[in-house]
């Protein structure tokens, strides 16, 4: 009795850092950025975010992108994007590697929510592989399985997910198929 006691008192003791172990940052921008391209990364390009592209940005987001303009990477049609989306309360910043229009990688870099910290697990971010955008609404072209418990977070991801392919669609669409 007196054993079953202490296991719940120590168990309610530690019941307040249960979610807390989801917050980190898990890798630096500039690191995601020299591994999908190797030494080769190069300088970043500046993407303004204005007209046309804004609108469809916010019907992505649902909100207009917090910033004006973005900086990505580019190596032949492969871009790199490092982007921010809340999640319920706090951004979620997602590297997202993007190949002649499908995505190649998606990864969490940094996860600042209590709650909803598995979507940085390779078995969740595996799903966006070779995902494409579809015609003009923006969707994937494939479906991305939830989390229980995570839904904001999901859905921040998917967000990311489709905004990395339309400034992708958007930074290539005059470039000559080979």
């Amino acid at each position: 009795m007196k054993a079953n006691f202490l296991c719940m008192a120590l168990l309610l003791a530690l019941m307040p850092f249960a979610g807390v172990s989801a917050k980190g940052v898990y890798q630096k921008p500039g690191d995601f950025v020299s591994e999908s391209f190797g030494t080769t990364a190069g300088k970043p390009q500046r993407l303004s975010l204005a007209g046309d592209l804004a609108a469809q940005i916010k019907a992505i987001l649902g909100h207009a992108y917090p910033r004006s303009r973005l900086r990505y990477w580019r190596g032949g049609r492969k871009t790199v994007w490092i982007l921010d989306e809340i999640g319920k309360e706090k951004p979620i910043t997602v590297g997202v590697v993007v190949d002649d229009g499908k995505i190649e990688r998606v990864k969490i870099l940094a996860f600042r929510e209590s709650r909803g910290g598995e979507v940085r697990f390779p078995s969740f971010v595996r799903q966006y592989q070779h995902a494409a955008l579809t015609g003009k609404e923006y969707k994937l072209d494939k479906s991305i399985d939830g989390i229980t418990g995570a839904t904001l977070s999901v859905r921040a991801v998917n967000k990311l997910a489709r905004l990395a392919l339309l400034l992708h669609r958007t930074v290539t669409k005059n470039d000559k198929t080979p």
